[in-house]
């Protein structure tokens, strides 16, 4: 195809930011950061530049950044000298775009965005010495701001975003910082520096002194509940957030950030009357709707839940199939199997598609539809892993419905497949387990932890199973104990110490354990180990407060209603 020359000239203006002119004029300053050359268009120039365009059409974006870069060591034009750098970046070569960002800075020195970019970059050298190039580059971009000196500081760490020793990082930020320690994004910039090279004391220690240089700058604020966050002390920062919060009311990004920090810290009552003071003055906010339907969720305040999830997805929730997910569990839980499949239905998401088709398989096997469910299941396409995800889904559905024998068939007929899966040797021995088939539950989850040495619920597993039926108490607690270092937080690992331990005879430890184990997680067969450990203490008021709570919340649950009538003597 042929191009006419006036067209390319027309190109060659547009893409370098010019009017239609045949030279680059010197009174042309786009980024430049100073006067720029009279640069000729040749045939030669237009004819490469062409070259490039065309290579970058065809995808060949490493050649057209190659060519542009030629074009700029031959014109010195900065112009081209950026349009290279672009390209080298886009096409992910970091030497190339460091040769392209340095010319840039070469042939424009005073431009503040080349020497941003260059440090970004990294140049076209490694190591210390090139760390030295761009730690120059950028003392001198922040000496010649020009009025912009606290916006630049605070790009520091996004300038140096590329260099992945964090450390380096950390002391390049320090030095430069070192002349403006009277200006607090200086020392925004050393915290947010020292937060990326995990080293939150040193973090904290600086937002602190940004602070003392303007009290309750709310930037210095959120990066310091940010770190408090990240370093566990979730209570900590919602303490600091509080304070800001009473001393400015009207602040709505600062109360959102305090009904997160509740969040975090697990205080979810407050946290949703944060979120709702928030919804006061934005009635429709999606976001802020869903943040209280889960809160609400969360307090097992289901009708307030759905309330809030509808109106988040009258408003345009970003998400509308997380919500319509939400909506389905709901109805599911109140035993309207026919909703939740509605809302399960509309679900289009390939992220929630397949909990959406389980869950519905698991609504119908709970109205005796077992083999609907199944059909359901077996309809579902996807990837090995989404497969196998379908299949234990569709061994739980049997489980459910007292068809183990059966569960265990579908999953050993996969394992022939796949011997080493370690989802199916695990899901496997849980229905040997049912089964009473303890050697063959035994030697898979042997298997499971030879395969992977870390897996705790494996651990856990094995260690309970053989604890509760009092065998091998020794090697029971040692798998347990092995569980509870890979998973401290764990109720139900915690669970299996105080069962062992209580096993073993040491009803007093074991108490401990299930106390902690149930303050976590109110499951009613915590509920059941912890009243029957409470009871031989002779604790039987705790224990039937325990147990009383625990049936209204789950009046099914097999192994807590034996419990509960073997030591009440029902």
């Amino acid at each position: 195809m042929k191009t006419q020359p006036a067209r390319i000239l027309r190109t060659l203006c547009l893409a370098l930011g010019l009017g239609a002119a045949t030279s680059l004029s010197a009174a042309e300053n786009d980024g430049a950061g100073g006067p720029l050359p009279a640069q000729e268009l040749t045939p030669r120039t237009v004819y490469q530049f062409l070259l490039a365009e065309i290579a970058g059409a065809r995808g060949q974006i490493g050649l057209s950044a190659q060519l542009y870069l030629d074009l700029a060591r031959a014109t010195r034009d900065p112009r081209i000298a950026r349009r290279a750098t672009e390209i080298a970046m886009y096409s992910r070569n970091p030497q190339m775009a460091g040769e392209a960002a340095s010319l840039w800075v070469e042939v424009a020195p005073n431009s503040e965005e080349a020497r941003r970019i260059l440090a970004g970059v990294g140049g076209p050298t490694g190591g210390a010495a090139n760390l030295d190039n761009v730690q120059t580059h950028l003392a001198r971009a922040l000496a010649q701001s020009n009025g912009r000196l606290p916006q630049n500081l605070l790009g520091l760490n996004r300038a140096l975003a590329g260099i992945p020793d964090k450390d380096a990082v950390l002391r390049i930020v320090q030095r430069l910082t070192e002349p403006y320690l009277d200006v607090p994004e200086a020392y925004i910039a050393r915290a947010q520096a020292a937060m990326v090279a995990q080293d939150p004391m040193l973090a904290l220690g600086a937002v602190d002194l940004a602070l003392q240089l303007r009290p309750g700058w709310e930037p210095a604020v959120m990066l310091k509940a940010q770190i408090l966050q990240h370093s566990g002390a979730n209570a900590e920062a919602a303490r600091q957030l509080e304070a800001e919060v009473q001393r400015n009311p009207d602040n709505n990004a600062l109360r959102l950030a305090y009904a997160r920090a509740l969040v975090s810290a697990q205080r979810f009552e407050d946290a949703r009357s944060e979120f709702r003071r928030l919804l006061a003055f934005s009635p429709n906010d999606a976001e802020l709707l869903y943040a209280v339907g889960l809160l609400s969720a969360q307090l097992d305040d289901k009708a307030e839940a759905e309330s809030h999830y509808l109106r988040a997805l009258d408003n345009g929730h970003p998400q509308p199939d997380l919500i319509r997910l939400q909506l389905g569990l709901l109805a599911d839980d109140r035993g309207d199997g026919a909703a939740a499949r509605k809302w399960f239905g509309e679900i289009t998401d390939e992220r929630h598609v397949p909990e959406a088709m389980i869950r519905s398989a698991q609504s119908m096997a709970r109205e005796g539809r077992v083999d609907e469910a199944r059909a359901l299941l077996k309809a579902q396409d996807g990837n090995d892993e989404l497969k196998r995800r379908y299949l234990i889904a569709e061994a739980q559905v049997l489980r459910e419905a007292d068809r183990t024998a059966d569960a265990l068939v579908v999953l050993d007929d996969a394992l022939r497949e796949h011997p080493d899966d370690t989802d199916l040797l695990y899901e496997t021995a849980m229905l040997a387990e049912r089964l009473d088939r303890i050697d063959l539950m035994e030697s898979r989850l042997r298997r499971v932890i030879e395969l992977k040495p870390d897996h705790a619920h494996a651990h856990n597993a094995l260690g309970y199973s053989l604890a509760d039926r009092s065998l091998r108490l020794d090697e029971a607690e040692a798998l347990i104990v092995r569980a509870l270092e890979l998973l401290p937080d764990d109720p139900f690992i915690l669970d299996s110490m105080g069962w062992v331990r209580f096993r073993r005879g040491d009803a007093k430890e074991a108490v401990v354990h299930l106390e902690r184990a149930y303050a976590i997680r109110a499951d009613a067969e915590i509920a059941a180990h912890l009243g029957e450990v409470l009871w031989t203490l002779q604790r039987q008021g705790d224990a039937n407060r325990i147990f009383d709570e625990a049936l209204k919340a789950h009046p099914d649950n097999k192994l807590l209603g034996d419990t509960v009538r073997r030591l009440r003597g029902q």
